[in-house]
């Protein structure tokens, strides 16, 4: 199997399928908003409404992920969430009381939130023993959540919010062809995506734990950002295709964040967590900025700072993570860091978003998001300086430790 996948129609089939992957969900994270308050729902209810993402994706992830490693086919287990995620999308987009579009996303995010967790192992398993490289494939992504974006916003400007449900079935159909394409295959690298095996031993951490706290301030309104971004450009008039410039302007350089993080980022943790520091203050000036925004034009053009503050701070918290947690643990510390940046942080920023951006305003909500952004930045800057100062023991030598009790 391995000899036949290692052709370019495969691979190429592989690509797209990333593409059209990443081009239906900036769909529903940039305009889904937009549709839910055509049909009349206010900034409180739509915050609440996608604040279920990140809480069902807690019991989704695992799921998804005990089901792949049970039967070691991941293509059809893909294949059966891109069915889930285009049957309950349509079932959202035609529901009409607030009971059928609450039932209706749960169940939607049930099968669409582990979805890039599971395509990307999908991708490793074909690519494993092959000359490919992940990043590659990842880059079609990007272009595909860029490409989508602008594209979409003219689209739906001229013939109507309606025609979003179309557009994400369309995209979904293609993903699915795609992955049709693909040649079969059994073999699977992917592990359950949120293993509970050490979280016990986590919070026995206060190092990391800090880490975690102040990585949910730095969160919060980054989610509250992603959430209302397109609401705050329509209120103050920009039309559809304003919201996908944003969002273009938003990813496209994404992709170059991390390539210069791989090639000249030092994996030290008093350097990482000097950079999440700036990172942080940086993600402080973008939402000073938004909050002064007085036209969308403006508003679009701050989202550059998308790709340095969100693209710098994951890929350095992920590294910070596998340095702070010991070995045997990293797989629970990877988890749970991704668990509090975006499953938390999704929760709370959901629905602190709304309340703010309803009651208070816009302007409002993001100067909150200052105050968050720059607690965090301090909080970092501190760690920094407390390690710097030789306060914080290496992993290595808690590891030593952890097997030397393991070995009694």
């Amino acid at each position: 199997m391995r000899e036949n996948f290692d052709k370019q129609p495969s691979f190429t089939s592989l690509k797209w399928f990333n593409f059209f992957v990443y081009g239906t969900m900036v769909l529903f994270t940039s305009f889904f908003q937009l549709y839910l308050q055509d049909v009349g729902m206010n900034k409180l209810e739509i915050g609440a409404l996608m604040s279920l993402g990140p809480f069902v994706s807690i019991f989704a992830n695992p799921f998804w992920g005990i089901w792949t490693d049970r039967y070691q086919n991941i293509r059809r287990i893909v294949l059966l969430m891109l069915t889930g995620t285009l049957v309950l999308s349509q079932l959202a987009f035609q529901a009409n009381t607030y009971e059928m579009v609450y039932i209706s996303m749960i169940l939607f995010y049930f099968f669409q939130t582990p979805l890039f967790a599971q395509s990307n192992t999908m991708i490793l398993s074909y690519i494993d023993g092959t000359n490919r490289r992940f990043g590659s494939f990842r880059l079609w992504g990007s272009l595909g959540w860029a490409l989508t974006a602008i594209l979409a916003g003219p689209i739906i400007q001229w013939m109507g919010i309606s025609v979003l449900s179309y557009l994400f079935a369309a995209l979904i159909g293609a993903s699915m062809l795609a992955l049709v394409a693909l040649p079969k295959t059994r073999h699977s690298i992917g592990i359950a995506p949120l293993p509970f095996k050490g979280f016990g031993r986590l919070f026995h951490n206060p190092f990391f734990l800090c880490f975690i706290f102040f990585g949910i301030l730095v969160s919060i309104p980054n989610t509250m950002n992603n959430t209302f971004m397109s609401l705050f450009i329509t209120d103050m008039g920009g039309s559809k295709g304003m919201v996908g410039l944003a969002v273009f302007l938003s990813s496209i350089l994404e992709i170059v964040v991390f390539v210069l993080c791989d090639r000249f980022l030092k994996r030290k943790i008093s350097i990482l967590l000097g950079w999440l520091a700036l990172v942080s203050a940086l993600f402080a000036l973008r939402w000073w900025l938004m909050a002064g925004a007085t036209s969308p034009l403006e508003v679009a053009f701050i989202q550059i700072l998308h790709s340095v503050t969100f693209g710098g701070y994951f890929y350095v918290g992920t590294q910070l993570t596998m340095l702070l947690v010991p070995r045997p643990y990293r797989s629970a510390g990877q988890a749970l860091y991704t668990l509090t940046w975006s499953g938390l942080s999704g929760i709370i920023g959901g629905i602190l978003g709304g309340f703010l951006f309803q009651y208070l305003g816009a302007q409002s909500m993001y100067q909150f998001g200052v105050f968050l952004a720059l607690i965090g930045s301090l909080g970092f800057a501190f760690m920094c300086f407390f390690v710097f100062r030789g306060g914080y023991r290496p992993v290595a030598d808690i590891e030593e430790e952890i097997l030397d009790i393991e070995m009694l």
